[in-house]
């Protein structure tokens, strides 16, 4: 089983060998207010092995030996604040329930872990792609693998995904991850900042974690419009211009700005928003002159990329047919945390405050 806890929808994708047997999306403000329902559903399917909301990531580790400091770094949460974010105060007292079973579920690394990343691009960076966006990495891989009839380790393509919340693109070479754009570290997506000027943080001092998911394109929209819906009205000179440009444009910049790392053969595109078709056409119009894109086929229409990426990680990590997938991609040589590469003068006491170091 894989799981994806996305900022619009918890999504539960389950396999047995090639067959589907849970294809489940659930509002993620469904799973804030009754943990429980997660719980039903992860325990509905008896699996094997499940990989959990692994958030930031961890080098692959089970859910019976997940400890305070490991939920700190899934979530990047200041303790304090952690009540305030119902989702995941809600997704904490879920793990607590499992824990106690000894549920198979594992938590596994997001691109910044990852030995085929090259040091210098970790610099000063936390969110190269949280562990969802690396699923959907391994689903990308396993689709272009099959469609070109070429091996895991001939694959080559830049991912960007376009989700709800955040964009974010990441480098495959050779079937290996290579380079990462985070959502927190890229351009803004629909409801999320992105990238955060830095000067703007220094004025700011200090905020609450809740301001992440905040700024995006959809700040200059009316309140609670879909993506659908701006994608629909969205026209040359109309006040709705300008958030679909934020949108587009910053988007296409995370693929770019990643060709400096790799020479990719293809563009593949997943998430939410590129399942529209405005969306996907004007990705096209933007990025076909460096590389064809194509849309991750995957297997289900009904849950997100992530979700069907961890449980093929998932079938891989229990020696199933994707054993071969998982290890061209180095996921069990996975080390450190996503505070190891921070170089400033303030960097070990803030290891020390969250009890890394």
């Amino acid at each position: 089983m894989g799981i994806d806890p996305g900022t619009k929808s918890f999504d539960f994708y389950g396999m047995e060998n090639e067959s589907v047997v849970l294809n489940e999306s659930v509002p993620s403000e469904e799973i804030a207010t009754n943990p429980m329902r997660f719980v039903e559903i992860v325990k509905s399917m008896e699996a094997d092995v499940i990989i959990g909301p692994s958030g930031y990531g961890l080098p692959i580790k089970r859910l019976r030996d997940l400890d305070k400091k490991d939920f700190f770094l899934l979530t990047l949460v200041r303790p304090e604040e952690l009540n305030s974010i119902s989702v995941l105060s809600g997704m904490q007292k879920s793990l607590a329930l499992l824990k106690d079973e000894d549920c198979p579920m594992y938590f596994i690394p997001g691109v910044i872990h990852l030995p085929t990343v090259p040091v210098h691009r970790k610099l000063n960076k936390v969110d190269m792609g949280t562990a969802d966006k690396l699923c959907c990495a391994a689903l990308g891989i396993l689709d272009q693998s099959t469609r070109l009839g070429v091996e895991y380790c001939e694959t080559s393509f830049i991912m960007l995904e376009m989700g709800y919340g955040y964009t974010s693109a990441i480098a495959v070479e050779n079937g290996e991850i290579v380079d990462g754009v985070g959502g927190t570290t890229g351009s803004p997506g629909y409801t999320s900042i992105g990238a955060m000027d830095g000067e703007l943080a220094y004025l700011l001092g200090s905020f609450d974690k809740t301001l992440l998911f905040e700024g995006g394109a959809s700040s200059l929209t009316e309140a609670k419009m879909t993506p659908e819906r701006l994608a629909g009205l969205a026209h040359d000179g109309n006040k709705y211009t300008e958030a679909w440009k934020a949108l587009m444009e910053g988007a296409a910049k995370d693929v770019l700005q990643l060709f400096a790392s790799t020479k990719p053969k293809e563009v593949l595109i997943s998430g939410r928003l590129t399942r529209i078709l405005h969306v996907s056409e004007g990705l096209r119009e933007r990025l076909e002159f460096m590389a064809p894109v194509e849309n991750v086929e995957g297997f289900s229409k009904e849950v997100k990329e992530a979700a069907q990426g961890a449980a093929v990680i998932a079938n891989g990590l229990a020696g199933g047919e994707y054993k071969d997938l998982v290890d061209q991609m180095k996921l069990k040589k996975a080390r450190g945390t996503v505070l190891d590469y921070i170089h400033l003068q303030e960097a070990d006491a803030l290891r020390k405050r969250y009890g890394i170091i």
